[in-house]
Parts: C-alpha cells; sequence; structure tokens
C-alpha cells in the first residue's frame, strides 16, 4: 500500500501517478472530438485540469491500494462516422497515449543520465506510465482493452462480448482483491513480460 511508503517516494509517486491517469482520459476525450463526438468537450473534459478528471474514490484508492482511477469520459458512438472501429480507435487512445508518455520519459533519461532525484523522477514516471498502459489493455471489462477485444469480437461472438461486459468488473475485482490478499497478483504475472520489455525499449533496463 502506498501509505506505507517513504515520505519522499510519495511525493514523487502520487502526482505522476495522477497526471499519467487525467492525461489518460484526456486523449479519450481528445481523438472522441477529432472523430466527430463533442460530448467530451462539452463536458468540459477535454483539459488536463485534475479537477475535471479525478474520481474521488478512485484517488483515495491511489493512496492506500496503491491503484486507482479517473473518471470515465462521456462518449456518444451516435456521432462517430464508423462506431464500430471509432470506439476501438479511442478507447486504444488511452492507453497509447501512456506509452507516449513513457517514451518521453525514457529519452530524457537517456539523455541526462544519471542525475539524482531527477532521474528517480522520471524513472517511475516511465514505469507507471508503462504500467497503465498495459494494464488498460488488458481485455476485461471496464478496461480499454475490453473495448477493442469487443470491436474484434461483436460480430463473431457476440454473446462472448456480452458476457465479457457483464461479468468483466466482477472478474478484474476479483483478481485484484485476490493479489492484495494473497501478495501473489495474477494480474501482475500477466503485465510483468511486457512492462519489463517496454521499459528495455524506452530506457535500455
Amino acid at each position: 500500500m502506498l501509505f506505507r511508503l517513504p515520505p519522499e517516494v510519495l511525493t514523487m509517486l502520487i502526482p505522476v501517478l495522477l497526471f499519467a491517469l487525467v492525461f489518460h482520459e484526456f486523449s479519450h476525450g481528445w481523438v472522441a472530438n477529432r472523430l466527430g463526438d463533442p460530448t467530451a468537450k462539452y463536458a468540459g473534459r477535454l483539459t488536463l485540469n485534475p479537477l475535471a478528471h479525478l474520481d474521488m474514490f478512485g484517488s483515495l484508492m491511489i493512496l492506500f491500494v496503491g491503484f486507482g482511477w479517473a473518471k470515465p469520459v462521456p462518449v456518444d458512438s451516435r456521432y462517430l462516422a464508423s462506431p464500430r472501429t471509432d470506439m476501438m480507435k479511442i478507447a486504444f487512445a488511452g492507453p497509447a497515449s501512456n506509452l507516449l508518455l513513457a517514451f518521453i520519459g525514457g529519452t530524457l533519461i537517456r539523455i541526462i543520465g544519471n542525475a539524482g532525484s531527477l532521474t528517480s523522477m522520471l524513472y517511475i514516471f516511465t514505469q507507471i506510465n508503462i504500467s497503465l498502459a498495459v494494464f488498460n489493455m488488458i481485455p476485461i471489462s471496464p478496461l480499454d482493452g475490453s473495448q477493442i477485444f469487443s470491436g474484434f469480437m461483436v460480430k463473431r461472438n457476440p454473446q462472448l462480448v456480452m458476457k465479457m461486459q457483464v461479468y468483466g468488473p466482477q472478474i478484474l475485482m476479483g483478481l485484484i482483491l485476490f493479489g492484495m490478499f494473497t501478495n501473489f497478483s495474477p494480474i501482475w504475472l500477466v503485465m510483468s513480460p511486457f512492462v519489463n520489455f517496454f521499459m528495455y525499449l524506452f530506457i535500455g533496463v
């Protein structure tokens, strides 16, 4: 849990995680707006102001549990020219934005080298953004990966898509709680090879 971490680590970790979540949600809204859906714009979500995006309970979970969430950006598929594929693009925008931030962080680390606390901050910044991107690509509702998976599968197996949408949140929460209480995370078992790959790709470690 984050409250058990040293204060100096928390002062770096929490702002980075909050920014990563805010940028993630902003990117969903930005791409939706570009594809013709102004819902997020009218809701005041095309901003990097944390107050427009943060969910109070999700923010508390960041502090006390070690993971959390922001308010999902509203999307109305009726505005989209190609709802199925456009919704997939909107969903992918969140993880893609975090990989972009991670790439920027990793590039800065390669440029400045070992610069003490600044490098440590950039390392945390890069790792959190990669982890958030990989986590959200898991094809379990309500994560972004489920929207992408559904876009591919809805015509082939609509019943599977419906079941994943209905039972996905319970499955996800069950996996998270299992990891919390047993110190063995099935989610991290799946995520870690991808996180390690992108850390090596962006930073070289």
